[in-house]
């Protein structure tokens, strides 16, 4: 069984940055998709990146041009680089995987393997 661990949550100002690591247990297959999420109490879990292993990656509009996700195939290390950070960016971050399926989603349901978390808090 794939295990993900994500690390990288601190808290920080406005306006600063993180950079949040996903180190996967293993590598079933050379096709896959994985993806950063975030969830508040109370509310369902959101995606905030996706990529796949055909090198393409989506972001919804509220993350565009502030996050990039990124992977490193030879450390099995997935990467999300967040800049210019808000309140509203304050979450629990999750690191997600599927194997064997191609294509990018923020969609949690198209997710089959989930780290345990690494919390983000950005205080204005």
């Amino acid at each position: 069984e794939v295990r993900l661990v994500e690390s990288g949550g601190d808290s920080v100002q406005a306006g600063g940055s993180l950079r949040l690591s996903c180190v996967a247990s293993d590598y079933p297959s050379n096709i896959y998709r994985m993806g950063w999420f975030r969830q508040t109490p109370g509310n369902e879990r959101e995606g905030v990146a996706s990529l796949d292993s055909a090198g393409s990656t989506v972001y919804p509009d509220f993350v565009l041009g502030r996050f990039t996700i990124s992977r490193d195939n030879a450390k099995n290390s997935l990467y999300l680089q967040m800049n210019s950070l808000k309140p509203e960016d304050t979450a629990m971050y999750y690191c997600a995987a599927r194997y064997g399926v191609i294509g990018t989603s923020t969609t949690p349901s198209l997710y089959t393997h989930w780290g345990q978390g690494t919390q983000v808090t950005v205080s204005s």
